[in-house]
C-alpha cells in the first residue's frame, strides 16, 4: 500500500512540475510578446498602447499566478508555504495594480 501511495505522490508530482514549467514559459511568452507589440506600437505612435501593454502583463501575471497556486500542492515545509504564499501575494498584488491601470485608461479613452 506505501508503494502505491509513493507512486502515486510521484506521478502528481511530475504532473505538477511540468505543469507548473508550461505556465512560467507561457507567463513569459505573453509578457514577452506583449512587450515587443508595446515597442511596435511606440514606433508607430499608438495612443493604446499603454492599454495594450497592461492588458498584455497582467494575462502574463495570470499564468505566473497560476503557476504558483500549482506549486502550493508539492510543497513539504512550512518555510516553503511562506515563500510560495509570499510570492503568491505580490502577484496577485501587481495584477490587481495592473487591472486598476486598465480600468482607468479605459475610462480616459
Amino acid at each position: 500500500m506505501e508503494l502505491i501511495i509513493y507512486s502515486l505522490e510521484m506521478v502528481l508530482r511530475n504532473v505538477v512540475d511540468i505543469l507548473i514549467l508550461l505556465f512560467e514559459f507561457m507567463g513569459v511568452l505573453v509578457i514577452a510578446v506583449a512587450g515587443i507589440r508595446g515597442i511596435a506600437d511606440y514606433v508607430k505612435h499608438n495612443p493604446g498602447i499603454r492599454l495594450n501593454l497592461a492588458q498584455g502583463m497582467a494575462l502574463g501575471l495570470e499564468f505566473k499566478l497560476g503557476s504558483e497556486i500549482l506549486r502550493t500542492v508539492i510543497v513539504r515545509e512550512l518555510s516553503e508555504v511562506a515563500v510560495v504564499a509570499a510570492i503568491i501575494a505580490l502577484r496577485a498584488a501587481l495584477t490587481f495594480l495592473i487591472h486598476w491601470e486598465i480600468k482607468v485608461e479605459k475610462e480616459a479613452e
